[in-house]
């Protein structure tokens, strides 16, 4: 499976453009759904994860991000406010660089245009498979589905390397299994050679 990683514009084009170093403590909100969106972020070093939480207070985690990924892009297009948060899982360093200065450097930097159209076509292929295999009643095929499109996210084209940092419980929020269901399809999933399981971590 080929996949395309969210952006990584070089730092030092995103510094001439007034890109400026942002750094925040595990917990910190980078910011909170309904915030306008205002910027273009890149981490530079940690994690941080993109939540929601519905009417009962139920959290829902979008994805997981690391060193060299970005978000809040996509918003930036559009004339509307955040969706989710992106909460810091570590302490976390990143650049941020003003909307306007964003758009100024994808005018100047055509090639980078380019990137980022195959950035979004990519995230909305994953995401469109995701939501076709959640209609499914097999747990294997909805975990697919999920763990193709988390795996998406990298860059890495390979067998069994990517490591879902996600709970049992937290992938049976995403797919909308109880969690002994999750346990028992992983275990079959590993039985089948399409993923391993090491001291409890799966790399897909």
């Amino acid at each position: 499976m080929k996949t395309i990683s969210c952006m990584n514009i070089n730092p030092e084009l995103l510094y001439i453009y007034g890109g400026e170093d942002r750094s925040y403590n595990s917990k910190d909100y980078v910011y909170r759904e309904g915030d306008p969106a205002l910027y273009y972020y890149q981490i530079v070093k940690g994690r941080v994860k993109q939540n929601s939480y519905n009417e009962e207070g139920k959290e829902f985690i979008h994805n997981i991000l690391g060193e060299n990924q970005s978000f809040g892009e996509p918003m930036l297009f559009l004339e509307e406010h955040y969706i989710m948060n992106t909460v810091c899982l570590t302490s976390v360093e990143l650049i941020r660089l003003s909307k306007n200065n964003f758009m100024e450097l994808l005018e100047k930097n055509p090639k980078l245009c380019q990137e980022m159209n195959a950035c979004f076509s990519q995230r909305i292929y994953f995401k469109e498979i995701m939501l076709q295999s959640m209609s499914s009643q097999n747990p294997i095929l909805r975990l697919k589905g999920l763990l193709n499109y988390l795996k998406s996210y990298y860059a890495e084209d390979c067998e069994q390397c990517f490591h879902v940092e996600f709970t049992r419980q937290q992938i049976a929020n995403l797919t909308g299994l109880r969690v002994e269901t999750v346990i028992r399809a992983l275990k079959k999933m590993e039985k089948q050679g399409e993923l391993k399981i090491d001291n409890r971590k799966i790399l897909y």
